[in-house]
């Protein structure tokens, strides 16, 4: 499992952490009953502390993306596809909103938007 981070995020580490494993399980990289590292050894590989990959780790438990054994691990766990759409329907509307204020802080037309938008769905 290859974690990248980034010191000149906006985002706290716990986070880039969270995201990157999500998407790790979202497309498939990282299957259902899959073992992650211990905190310590990722925290070592990443040169970070323990209680921040604790913290991303809770996030990913809360969240259901992962679950927890004492004495065992930290594994992906089985993931309802509904939960999993539903999560990418939340990026995409993150982005979309973006995209959005974009748009209309640049006057970029609503209609010129939906043809970006169209022209990049249907690639």
């Amino acid at each position: 499992m290859e974690i990248i981070i980034s010191n000149s995020s906006d985002k706290p580490i716990y986070e880039q952490i969270c995201m990157q494993v999500k998407n790790l399980i979202m497309n498939g990289t990282l299957s259902a009953g899959e073992a992650l590292p211990s905190m310590r050894v990722l925290a070592k590989d990443l040169h970070i502390s323990v209680i921040t990959v604790q913290r991303a780790y809770e996030d990913l438990t809360r969240d259901g993306f992962i679950e927890t054994v004492s004495g065992k691990g930290s594994f992906v766990a089985a993931q309802n596809k509904e939960f999993i759409r539903e999560e990418q329907l939340r990026v995409a509307e993150e982005l979309l909103q973006k995209a959005a204020e974009i748009g209309r802080a640049h006057g970029i037309s609503y209609e010129q938007m939906t043809d970006i938008l169209k022209l990049f769905y249907e690639e």
